[in-house]
């Protein structure tokens, strides 16, 4: 099981590329430029066609792809007849357009794939049905029930296992997580609360008990709720799926923001003795074999291991789009960059009175891509031993 999914992994990575170039080809032929290439995979060619105007092929290493769209720099020699369709004669809109749909389309991926999620497959969590009811409401982890304990509220009220919890309140929740807010913040307040009981509904008068966590008291039903898979209608579905986009991208940010100061630690996790940090920084291989580990284990159920690939994959489609928009050559964020200097430096132009300035030359550039490029292969390189030496594991 485990090679099936790490094989289910690299085609959905390839897939993801896939769609990444597309976006790049598809505006750039929308804007009229000329699109020589577009490959999966670099170093030797396995398998190639000519459509018009463009070679699609397949290379070798499958790493990632390219879309090779003519006229990138200044200094490329175009025909006369193509002259006009090179990337530079674009106007700053449109390069923008063309450079930012890659990462545009790993949202988009990333965005359906949550809301497949949360609408289809459903996600693990406690649901409103009653599991089993506690006979009191210990004030340590160490109380054992006994008639100096608290009593259970829930069993005082004639709660039984199996018994669904419909609304508090003349409220009903979808999550049994916004129920808890509400019991939790009604200690020794008196609930309505609605249940189900084999399909007849009884209304219970019931006062959760008290219970001090961390300094703070809290209110207790005395019910364990069971664990179910929950899906969402399309509104909520969306909204989920959205809200879910945004705290991924956010996550993002951040760990790009600390991924210097989260290198030495991956040295030491890797050459000496220390636990991979699951929270740390993690490669293609690491997320690869992750995923065949989630296949293998049988503490999931399919579905669970369906829901868990799918927040994988999501997760890596909205990581891999932010970090594309680094404004860093040779990433799409770097050009982009350059495309917008190019805009300030028209603008000033126009302004002044001057004609327009030519696109400026990105292979002036050169060295600092090249950095750029070692640093990026190195920390690569180091993730894979990493991944390699002392990979992350699971605890399932």
């Amino acid at each position: 099981m485990a090679i099936i999914g790490v094989i289910a992994f690299v085609v959905a990575l390839l897939l993801s590329v896939m769609i990444h170039e597309a976006g790049h080809y598809l505006t750039a032929k929308r804007f009229g430029m000329k699109v020589t290439e577009f490959f999966v995979g670099f170093g030797q060619k396995i398998w190639s066609t000519t459509r018009g105007e463009t070679e699609f092929g397949v290379k070798a290493i499958p790493a990632g792809g390219y879309c090779r769209i003519a006229g990138m720099t200044p200094r490329e020699q175009l025909s006369e007849a193509d002259a006009d369709r090179a990337f530079v004669k674009a106007s700053v809109g449109q390069r923008l357009i063309v450079l930012g749909a890659g990462s545009f389309l790993h949202f988009v991926i990333g965005f359906v794939l949550l809301l497949t999620l949360f609408s289809a497959i459903g996600i693990t969590s406690l649901t409103n049905q009653v599991e089993r009811v506690s006979d009191c409401i210990p004030q340590t982890a160490t109380e054992r029930c006994s008639s100096k304990s608290t009593p259970s509220p829930a069993k005082n009220a004639g709660i039984l296992a199996d018994d669904e919890i419909i609304s508090i309140n003349g409220v009903q929740y979808a999550e049994w997580a916004q129920a808890v807010r509400v019991i939790r913040a009604s200690a020794g307040k008196q609930l309505e609360i609605n249940i189900n009981r084999n399909g007849t509904v009884l209304n219970l008068l019931i006062t959760p008990a008290f219970r001090e966590i961390d300094g703070e008291k809290i209110g207790v039903l005395g019910v364990v709720n069971k664990v179910g898979t929950i899906t969402y209608g399309p509104i909520t579905a969306v909204s989920k799926a959205g809200s879910f986009t945004i705290e991924i991208l956010q996550n993002s940010l951040t760990a790009l923001i600390s991924l210097p100061s989260k290198i030495p630690n991956l040295i030491n996790q890797t050459f000496g003795n220390e636990e991979r940090d699951p929270e740390g920084l993690v490669g293609v291989v690491g997320v690869a074999r992750v995923s065949g580990e989630t296949a293998e284990t049988k503490a999931l159920t399919t579905r669970e291991k369906i829901a868990t690939f799918v927040l994988i994959i999501s997760s890596l489609n909205l990581f891999v789009g932010m970090f594309n928009l680094l404004p860093l050559l040779p990433l799409d964020g770097g050009h982009m960059a350059v495309a917008i200097a190019d805009g300030v430096r028209n603008t000033r132009a126009r302004r002044k009175g001057l004609a327009k300035p030519a696109p400026f030359d990105v292979e002036r550039l050169t060295p600092i891509t090249m950095v750029v490029f070692v640093l990026m292969a190195s920390l690569s390189l180091l993730l894979l031993t990493a991944d390699i030496l002392n990979p992350v594991r699971l605890n399932f």
